[in-house]
């Protein structure tokens, strides 16, 4: 089982882009919430470890988790609102994100007991390593489960907006990685947070893979880096392309056996195009479709593994 450890919130996402006052389409979402799905909808085992509201929002979130197949054991619940996101799309389908967080549910979200025995990696990141007092919990949570030997996989997928001392969170950042075995980013978070790959992969994770939009992704190792390009694609909307990303790197990786950092230092060239190609096209489909929608196994080209 991969465990998903993060926020959930509702995206409010304008039916038309460049319009600041077009109508607002609720869309259920938040980055870890979305690899949660991401992994279900591939056939991976998934639990979402999180606190989510009891309101309507909160309730229709909670239901998508079960109709995809995540188990709900891990969430916490709370009377707080669900955190709103809104979303300005520009004519690229690119997003950019306003956040109402003020005393919400997944911020609140408090240390679990032990993990399912079936634990086999962690996956953190957005939101939830910002906001207080939940950031705390959770950079615990990582702690615990890394000193216990499972996989730790990080995507900050920085929402500067959020950040109100960017050298505190950097900080944070760089204190994480020890625990940390897989750490994937966006170029832009990369630059936001010092691009510094060689620094990064000294401090703890074997593998950083980095997000180049439709340049494609590349994974760097302390061996050496691979590289695919992005696949072609007439792109609605960039949103939750990152999070398909996140998953399906997991997905593929553990396809090719136990998750570990020894696996992905051992991990060939020809693995990596094979795992790299799998988010690529993973990512594609979800940004040639409106909102978070990442794919199904069946609709994407077997792994080979």
């Amino acid at each position: 089982m991969i465990v998903v450890a993060g926020e959930a919130l509702i995206d409010l996402v304008p039916e038309a882009s460049g319009n600041a006052l077009a109508p607002l389409l609720p869309a259920r979402g938040g980055g870890p919430y979305n690899t949660a799905v991401a992994l279900a909808r591939l056939g991976s085992a998934v639990a979402f470890c999180s606190r989510i509201s009891t309101d309507a929002f909160g309730a229709s979130l909670t239901a998508r988790l079960h109709e995809e197949k995540v188990d709900l054991g891990l969430v916490q619940r709370g009377p707080e609102p669900t955190t709103l996101a809104v979303a300005a799309v520009d004519a690229a389908g690119s997003a950019a994100y306003t956040f109402y967080c003020r005393g919400t549910a997944d911020r609140l979200f408090t240390l679990p007991g032990p993990l399912p025995a079936a634990t086999r990696a962690v996956s953190f990141g957005t939101c939830s390593l910002v906001l207080e007092p939940g950031a705390s919990a959770y950079e615990e949570l990582m702690r615990r489960e890394a000193r216990l030997g499972r996989f730790i996989a990080l995507d900050p997928n920085i929402r500067a907006g959020l950040i109100d001392d960017p050298d505190a969170y950097r900080a944070r950042f760089r204190r994480l990685l020890p625990s940390v075995s897989l750490l994937k980013l966006s170029e832009e978070d990369a630059q936001w947070l010092g691009d510094d790959i060689a620094g990064w992969l000294d401090a703890g994770p074997a593998a950083v893979v980095v997000t180049r939009g439709e340049a494609g992704l590349t994974a760097h190792t302390r061996a050496g880096a691979h590289a695919v390009p992005g696949e072609s694609v007439r792109v609605v909307d960039t949103i939750g392309a990152g999070d398909t990303v996140n998953a399906a790197l997991l997905h593929a990786l553990s396809a090719r056996g136990p998750l570990s950092a020894g696996a992905l230092a051992g991990l060939t060239s020809d693995g990596w195009q094979q795992v790299l190609r799998f988010a690529a096209r993973a990512a594609a489909a979800t940004c040639a479709r409106a909102g978070a929608e990442p794919p199904f196994a069946h609709e994407l080209p077997a792994l080979g593994v």
